[in-house]
């Protein structure tokens, strides 16, 4: 019985972390290899549009030995599974600068993927919060 509750509870958070995250993809491109473009005065790419030093703080992943990291990020950033990926390292990364303040998993990957590792600490972070719960009632 203990094990079955586990397996739900389990499954209920993996399905919440995945929802927040297609919130996310959904804001940032309609969750679409868009390319890159210029956002806020830098360029943001792909799926969850990710800047370069964001690439850079979630640990460079899928970038080959040798490879350029700006191309590294590009083809990442354009890449589902390489970009999600991203996300969630960034998350694990700073997700800690936000304890204490008594906010949800998705409420600290959303402000943190929106305003960087002091995301959770502005009101700068609302509307982008509002929109990714109005998506997936997420907290």
């Amino acid at each position: 019985m203990i094990a079955e509750i586990f397996l739900i509870i389990t499954l209920l958070c993996v399905s919440r972390a995945e929802d927040c995250l297609k919130c996310i993809c959904n804001c940032e491109s309609g969750c679409a290899p868009v390319g890159c473009s210029i956002d806020v005065g830098s360029l943001s790419c792909g799926f969850y549009q990710i800047k370069l030093p964001y690439y850079e703080d979630c640990g460079t992943p899928g970038r080959g030995e040798g490879e350029d990291v700006t191309a590294a990020w590009q083809r990442c950033a354009n890449d589902y599974d390489c970009a999600t990926q991203c996300v969630q390292a960034y998350y694990e990364r700073y997700k800690d600068n936000c304890d204490g303040i008594g906010q949800g998993p998705c409420e600290v990957m959303s402000r943190l993927h929106n305003g960087g590792p002091g995301g959770c600490h502005t009101s700068a972070t609302d509307g982008y919060w509002d929109a990714i719960q109005s998506c997936c009632g997420c907290s």
